[in-house]
């Protein structure tokens, strides 16, 4: 009988050495998984941490070059003005021929401009192509229309003061006067009331 219960004894330390073993395995097996469920789910923080800093990366070297290629934008605007005394007094120059120092001040006028546009224009600022174009509102800023049989209708026929680009912006727009077609006269007509009556 003894050895019946030392027998059970054993049996049953054997099971319970079985049943802590499993559970010890089980354990260690649930730490793995929770150990690598945190792994994937830092990895994918990183991921999208790193994502984001590219990104963002991306922003910053595209607002650089954007500074960096506009950054004489507001100096190039102030100076348009100067141009347009240039021209001014180039036009109002060439309709007094009567003086030989008009003449050369309108030549020194013509230079300087030609030199002050040459520098300009190395530097990016390109005037916008006008008279003769078709009008482009985006462009171009309608001051008047003008009558005219000899050029079709919204064509530009006459530019008030030029525009500029400034590398692929529009700096400013050009003053234009636009053409349209003249309204058919009433002559020969009876009179009629301007209602149209």
């Amino acid at each position: 009988m003894e050895d019946i219960k030392k027998q059970l004894n054993e049996n049953a330390e054997t099971e319970e050495l079985k049943y802590e073993g499993a559970a010890l395995e089980d354990k260690p097996r649930d730490i793995v998984e929770t150990l690598q469920k945190e792994i994937n789910e830092q990895k994918e923080k990183y991921l999208r941490l790193y994502a984001d800093f590219e990104k963002y990366k991306r922003m910053l070297q595209k607002e650089r070059e954007e500074l960096i290629n506009y950054a004489n934008e507001k100096l190039i605007r102030d100076l348009l003005p100067i141009i347009d005394n240039f021209e001014l007094a180039i036009k109002h120059a060439a309709g007094d021929e009567s003086s030989k120092w008009i003449d050369s001040m309108k030549k020194g006028v013509e230079n300087t401009l030609k030199e002050f546009l040459r520098i300009l224009e190395k530097y990016g600022v390109k005037p916008v192509p006008s008279l003769g174009q078709a009008f482009n509102p985006e462009v171009h800023h309608a001051v008047t229309t003008v009558e005219r049989e000899d050029t079709e209708e919204n064509t530009v026929v006459e530019e008030l003061r030029k525009g500029y680009f400034y590398k692929d912006k529009l700096l400013r727009e050009s003053l234009v006067a636009v053409a349209k077609k003249p309204k058919p006269s009433s002559e020969g007509n009876p009179e009629t009331h301007p209602s149209g009556v």
